[in-house]
């Protein structure tokens, strides 16, 4: 948690929060400096420092009493820049370095200057490190202005991400996001430049005593949420996120989907938690959670009805966003107020597992169609056999995000669960199993077709490297196990819920979530199956067959639905009416 009252030193160990931002600038610094031959060295040495500086500001954050503060200059806001860490910082520094030193590991037999244009790999290995340090000042950052500057450097370093093969339909993606992310920035420092003219300072701390409920305060959070969901890919905000992830080498949508998007949703926790916590009230969090609940379903059946591989992953992305924003609601206190309890523990938790899980996703996926020379659904069959590494790190990856025991989503789940039942908002208690049997519904729908035996001889165009295929297994399980990790010194979470993830209980939650799973694989997805051909098979659909003509219709109206929300018209009048919606209900509350 921040300090509840401003910070007027730099304590023990604050050095480390501008290390872990110098580092990665300094090794993108030298990389310009030492042309491309040195690119290669220069990460090498620099990922083990972050790795390092994150690993010290774990240990160090609980010796000084939850936080580290570093003042720049040694000038105090509001004249000074301050950089603060707290328990949610840490546990994001971790996983940033941790992620991107495993996309690293993949990367590097991808985008060496022998294997593809030597700009490529060049371009790539100084926006990854651009990437890093943007998040991590985000993550560390005191005001709202520092952050408005580093969500610019991320979205300025991880656009060019999206194109870097340079065909038309890559660039055009990257296009659609440049300037949809720009909008959001626009509505960011509207608010952001409404919040300095009526307090007279942007630092966190200073504003979270100022902050009052008059109408320009609640304009300035209306528009400065608008304009980071837009930044998250929110739906109905997701014009650019299927075919920016979809389009992106392999490597570059792991960075996208599993760290990009989490550091406009860490702008929001910090914006709604620690500036405006008595402002939003009941109906805008409703809202939020709202827009989370529409992004699941949408989501999750849009990505069930994918052809390629590569786009039910990122739609599936797209779902799981939604879950990040049901902890708002959860969050609040009898008196409307947002608390830093265990429903944010629980957000966090699904955002790290998240950012493990479909990093490694992505990895596979990018294995999978250089071993197959495609990523058609119903062309994987015989996968398993003939890439069994990449076929183990997509299960373990979609079993993690499934909520199986002990993964960090399973224990995230347990956590918003217990917040439904302790606020009687039930109908989230509903949207989080719904929401877990569609998971289940797109991971089992792969893995039958993986499975499946072929109609010939799986004959691989490439054999993706073991070094790729282990550091994208590491993540997984690193999902996987993320429930057995301490977290009590950095998020609320009580001692007793471990016990928990392993009763009779939980395994009963995990079989209903996988039955579900199948049977909206089989209702939902418009693709063969692979035992379609099988005598049982034949018997179960003269059962179901009218209501699976049904769940079809309905699942093709959503995806022609998602079509519209994606053209540019609509999307425009989505940011306008969330912006309007947002002001209303927090007006309304207050």
């Amino acid at each position: 948690m921040l300090p509840p009252a401003p910070a007027l030193v730099t304590t023990a160990g604050g050095f480390l929060l501008v290390l872990s931002i110098v580092a990665p600038v300094a090794g993108v610094l030298l990389e310009f400096a030492l042309g491309e031959r040195y690119v290669r060295p220069v990460v090498s040495t620099v990922i083990p420092v972050g790795l390092a500086i994150a690993a010290a500001v774990l240990v160090l954050l609980p010796r000084s009493d939850g936080h580290l503060v570093y003042l720049l200059g040694a000038w105090p806001p509001p004249l000074g820049v301050a950089l603060r860490a707290d328990g949610l910082s840490a546990v994001m520094l971790a996983t940033t370095a941790v992620v991107i030193c495993a996309v690293a590991i993949f990367a590097a037999t991808d985008f060496r200057p022998q294997s593809v244009e030597a700009r490529t790999p060049f371009a790539f290995w100084i926006l990854l490190l651009a990437i890093w340090g943007a998040l991590n000042t985000i993550f560390v950052a005191g005001d709202l202005f520092t952050l408005y500057v580093a969500l610019e450097l991320l979205t300025f370093a991880a656009v060019p991400l999206v194109s870097l093969d340079g065909r038309a339909e890559t660039l055009r993606a990257a296009l659609r996001y440049l300037l949809f992310a720009l909008l959001g920035s626009v509505f960011y420092l509207m608010g952001t430049a409404l919040l300095y003219g009526l307090y007279g300072t942007l630092d966190i701390v200073l504003l979270s005593h100022r902050v009052s409920a008059e109408p320009g305060a609640l304009i300035a959070a209306a528009l400065m949420t608008s304009g980071l969901l837009a930044k998250t890919a929110l739906f109905p905000l997701h014009l650019w996120l299927p075919p920016a992830h979809a389009g992106a080498p392999a490597a570059a949508s792991a960075i996208l989907s599993g760290l990009v998007v989490k550091g406009s949703f860490f702008i929001v926790v910090r914006l709604w938690f620690y500036v405006l916590p008595a402002l939003p009230g009941f109906t805008a969090a409703q809202f939020l959670a709202t827009l989370g609940a529409g992004a699941i379903l949408v989501g999750s059946i849009v990505a069930l009805r994918q052809e390629r591989l590569k786009l039910l992953v990122a739609y599936s992305t797209l779902a799981q966003i939604g879950y990040l924003f049901l902890l708002f609601p959860l969050a609040l206190d009898a008196s409307g107020r947002l608390e830093t309890g265990q429903a944010l523990a629980g957000g966090l938790i699904q955002a790290i597992s998240h950012a493990t899980a479909k990093a490694a996703m992505f990895m596979a996926v990018g294995s999978i169609y250089a071993g197959l020379g495609h990523d058609r659904i119903t062309g994987i069959s015989g996968a398993a056999r003939a890439l069994p590494l990449s076929v183990m790190t997509f299960a373990l990856a979609g079993f993690a995000l499934m909520g199986i025991q002990p993964g960090g989503a399973s224990l995230a789940k347990e956590l918003l669960l217990q917040e439904t039942a302790r606020t009687g908002q039930w109908w989230w208690a509903g949207v989080l199993q719904v929401g877990g049997m569609f998971t289940a519904a797109y991971v089992v729908l792969v893995l039958a077709h993986a499975l499946s035996p072929p109609d010939r001889p799986v004959a691989l165009a490439a054999r993706p490297p073991r070094g790729s295929g282990l550091a994208a297994l590491a993540l997984a399980l690193c999902s996987l196990f993320l429930g057995l990790l301490p977290w009590e010194p950095y998020l609320p979470i009580p001692y007793a819920l471990e016990s928990k993830l392993f009763g009779v209980e939980a395994l009963v939650k995990l079989l209903v979530t996988v039955l579900g799973g199948v049977a909206l694989a089989i209702l939902l997805s418009p693709w063969p199956h692979p035992l379609a051909g099988t005598v049982a098979r034949r018997d179960l659909k003269t059962v179901p067959g009218p209501f699976r003509r049904a769940c079809l219709g309905f699942g093709s109206l959503v995806e022609r639905g998602d079509h519209v929300l994606r053209q540019w018209p609509a999307a425009g009048i989505c940011m306008l009416a969330v912006a309007l919606l947002l002001a209303a209900s927090m007006f309304g509350a207050n």
